[in-house]
């Protein structure tokens, strides 16, 4: 826990029921449920930040298991050829910490944070993994974490979604199959 969250807790009087929470669900490690939970998700949400403390988050996915636990303490995802920002590996590169979050929106309606410290690697250094988890597609590189710390989401207020069968384009450069200018950003460009 940082000094923040301490700070917050004395301030609004949750010291107790904060304390109870750090007892009863942070732990230190992925235990077996979590590592079994892991094995089915298909997408997460990673948050990072730079040196200045300035942050991003951003949605990676892939087909169940895309994210490796390699053991208790250890997970692993491979990061494709995207649009050459590296936003997210950027921030690494100058700051470690990094914040994923699963969110199970269809069977178990729960979620999972781990929280830990990053670290690019070379696709070659996990040649033992799929390699292949993505039809047609191979990492570039691979994002591994030390887990800090992993504890539940609370599941009251995510909705439950309900999967559709939906011709996924892995690894496209088609604009219109990624989105094209949805948001018409270079529209507005075009008439300031």
């Amino acid at each position: 826990m940082d000094s923040g969250e301490r700070t917050l807790q004395q301030r609004y009087d949750t010291v107790d029921r904060a304390d109870r929470f750090y007892d009863q669900q942070v732990i230190d490690r992925l235990n077996p449920r979590m590592r079994e939970f892991l094995a089915r998700q298909e997408m997460m949400f990673v948050a990072t930040a730079n040196r200045a403390g300035e942050c991003d988050s951003t949605f990676r996915a892939g087909p169940a298991g895309f994210v490796h636990v390699l053991d208790e303490h250890t997970v692993a995802w491979p990061e494709y050829r995207g649009n050459g920002v590296y936003a997210s590996l950027g921030n690494i590169s100058e700051n470690p910490h990094v914040g994923l979050l699963f969110i199970d929106f269809v069977r178990d309606i729960i979620g999972l944070h781990v929280n830990g410290l990053a670290e690019i690697v070379p696709a070659e250094a996990l040649h033992d993994l799929d390699e292949e988890s993505v039809p047609g597609r191979r990492p570039e590189r691979w994002v591994r974490v030390t887990v800090d710390e992993a504890y539940i989401h609370c599941g009251k207020h995510i909705p439950r979604l309900v999967p559709r069968d939906r011709d996924r384009a892995w690894g496209t450069d088609d604009v219109r199959r990624k989105g094209g200018d949805f948001f018409a950003v270079q529209s507005d460009r075009c008439e300031a």
